[in-house]
C-alpha cells in the first residue's frame, strides 16, 4: 500500500519560515515610514554664498549718445532675469548692490530666503547713506528738464533764459549722477506729501533765491489746479523784493524765501564824522525771527563776501561798538557763520526742524570780472574738468563751524558739480533786452542746475523717513 506524503513541518523549517515572514514584515514598516517622513518633512532654506566682487567701472560715451546711464539700465535689465540651470548645477545670481548670490541644488527660478532680501537692503541703505554726493560726472539725459520754463510762473526775468531768447535747450537735459549711488529723480508729489502742513524755508542771497525759485517750478509741475498755489501777500517775484511765501493749499504748506546777503546783521555805524554801511558779524539778521519755526530751513552765504567792501575789509565789519579798521576777509565771515551757528543751537528745535546748508556755488566769469568784460556765452556744454583745483576756502570754514555745532546740520556741497557747468548761467540772456558788454555767469538758468541742488535736497529729506 503506498505511503501518502506528510504535511507537518520540521523544527528548523519551521524557525526558517517564520523569520523570514517576520523580516519582511519588519522592513516594509520601516520602508514605509521612512516614505513618509521624507515627503512631508520641510526643506532647509536654500544655501547661500556671498562674494564680493569688485566695482564694474563704465565710461561714458556722450557723443554717442551712449551714457554710463544706458549701460546700467541694460545690467539692471539683465540681471532681473531668472536662470534656468540643471539639477545637478550650482549657479549664482549678480545683485544691483555689487554682491554675488549663489544657490545650490536648485532647479528653475532661483529662492532667496528673506533674511538674505534684509541683509541686501541694510547694505543698500548703508551705502546710500555713505555716499558722497558731490563726486560723479553729468549724463545727457533726454528725460530732463523737470518742467518746462514756459510751464513756471514763478521764474522771473533774470532767470528764464528761455523766454529771453535763448535757443539752445541741451544745457536743460544734463543729470547729475554721483559715483558710488543713485542720486533719485525728483518726485514733486512725494515732496509734497513729505512737506504737508510744514513750511520749507530758504533764506540767503540771490542764488538762494535762484534754487527757491526752482523749487517753486518743480512742486508746481505736480499740482492739478495751479491757482490753489499763490503768494500770500500777492506779491509779484522781483529782484527788488526779499521776502516771499508762497502757499499750497492742497497740501496746507509754505514755501518761503527770505533774502539775507550775510545772514547777519547789515548796519551803519559812525567812523569819524559820517556815518558808514557796516556788517554787524556778532549779530543775527533782525529778519531772523521769521525763519523760526520752520520745518526745513535751508541757507546760504558766500556771494556777497567777495564784493569790494568785504574784500577790502576797511571799517567795515562790526562788532559791538567797535569798527575794525582792517579785517580778513576769511576772519570776519568766520566770525558771521558763528553767529549764525549760535543762533541755530538757540532757537531751532532739532526734532521739528531739519537744517540745511548749501556751499557756495561758482561763477565762470572768462575775460574780466561781470562788471569789466567778463563773459561766458560761447558756453553749450559742461567743462570736461572743473577750473578750480583747490577746496573753497569758505566752504573749509562753513564745515569746520558746523562740526562744532550741537544741532545737526546738513551739508548741501554744490561746489563742485556746479564747477562743471559753465553752460548754466544766463550770460546775455539775463533780461529780454540782450547786451554782450554785461553778462550774468553767476546765477542760473531755469530750469537748469538748481534743479540738481533739490533734487539732492529731495534726496537727503526722504533719506530720514526710511
Amino acid at each position: 500500500m503506498e505511503r501518502q506524503p506528510s504535511f507537518s513541518f520540521k523544527p528548523t523549517r519551521l524557525l526558517l519560515f517564520s523569520f523570514t515572514l517576520f523580516s519582511s514584515i519588519f522592513f516594509l514598516s520601516f520602508f514605509t515610514l521612512f516614505l513618509t517622513k521624507s515627503t512631508t518633512t520641510t526643506p532647509s532654506p536654500p544655501y547661500t554664498l556671498v562674494a564680493n566682487l569688485q566695482p564694474l567701472t563704465l565710461h561714458s560715451f556722450t557723443q554717442n549718445n551712449f551714457t554710463r546711464a544706458n549701460v546700467s539700465t541694460l545690467i539692471d535689465n539683465r540681471l532681473s532675469r531668472s536662470v534656468n540651470r540643471s539639477k545637478s548645477e550650482a549657479f549664482g545670481e549678480m545683485r544691483g548692490n555689487g554682491t554675488m548670490v549663489g544657490v545650490v541644488g536648485l532647479v528653475g527660478k532661483s529662492k532667496v530666503s528673506i533674511f538674505e532680501e534684509v541683509e541686501v537692503k541694510k547694505k543698500k541703505k548703508k551705502m546710500v547713506e555713505g555716499c558722497d554726493l558731490s563726486k560723479g560726472y553729468w549724463v545727457f539725459d533726454e528725460r530732463y528738464p523737470l518742467y518746462g520754463g514756459d510751464s513756471c510762473p514763478f521764474v522771473d526775468e533774470g532767470f528764464d533764459c528761455e523766454g529771453n531768447g535763448r535757443l539752445d535747450r541741451n544745457f536743460t537735459k544734463w543729470r547729475w549722477q554721483p559715483q558710488d549711488c543713485d542720486l533719485p529723480r525728483f518726485n514733486a508729489t512725494k515732496m509734497l506729501e513729505m512737506i504737508r502742513g510744514k513750511r520749507l524755508v530758504f533764506v540767503g542771497d540771490s542764488i538762494n533765491r535762484n534754487q527757491w525759485e526752482s523749487m517753486l517750478c518743480m512742486l508746481l509741475s505736480a499740482v492739478k489746479d495751479p491757482k490753489r498755489v499763490f503768494e500770500a501777500r500777492g506779491r509779484k517775484i522781483t529782484k527788488e523784493k526779499g521776502n516771499y511765501s508762497f502757499r499750497f493749499l492742497d497740501y496746507q504748506c509754505t514755501v518761503e524765501y527770505y533774502v539775507s546777503h550775510f545772514l547777519v546783521h547789515e548796519s551803519k555805524a559812525r567812523v569819524g564824522q559820517k556815518r558808514r554801511p557796516t556788517l554787524r558779524i556778532d549779530a543775527i539778521d533782525h529778519g531772523s525771527s521769521r525763519w523760526r519755526g520752520a520745518d526745513v530751513l535751508v541757507f546760504n552765504t558766500a556771494h556777497w563776501w567777495s564784493h569790494y567792501k568785504t574784500k577790502a575789509g576797511i571799517y567795515y565789519y562790526q562788532e559791538g561798538t567797535m569798527v575794525h579798521p582792517r579785517l580778513n576777509v576769511s576772519t570776519a565771515f568766520g566770525k558771521a557763520l558763528t553767529t549764525w551757528a549760535s543762533w541755530v543751537d538757540r532757537h531751532i528745535n532739532s526734532k521739528k526742524t531739519q537744517v540745511f546748508f548749501r556751499t557756495s556755488a561758482p561763477s565762470h566769469f572768462r575775460g574780466g570780472n561781470w562788471n569789466s568784460g567778463g563773459h561766458c556765452t560761447e558756453a553749450t556744454h559742461p567743462l570736461n574738468q572743473t577750473l578750480n583745483t583747490t577746496y573753497p576756502e569758505k566752504n573749509i570754514i562753513v564745515e569746520e563751524i558746523i562740526k562744532r555745532m550741537k544741532t545737526p546740520v546738513t551739508l548741501l556741497n554744490i561746489t563742485s558739480l556746479s564747477e562743471f557747468r559753465i553752460d548754466g548761467h544766463p550770460s546775455i540772456y539775463g533780461r529780454k533786452t540782450r547786451s554782450s558788454r554785461i553778462q550774468d555767469c553767476s546765477h542760473w538758468c531755469l530750469p537748469g542746475v538748481p534743479d540738481t541742488w533739490n533734487e539732492m535736497l529731495f534726496f537727503h529729506l526722504q533719506s530720514r523717513l526710511e
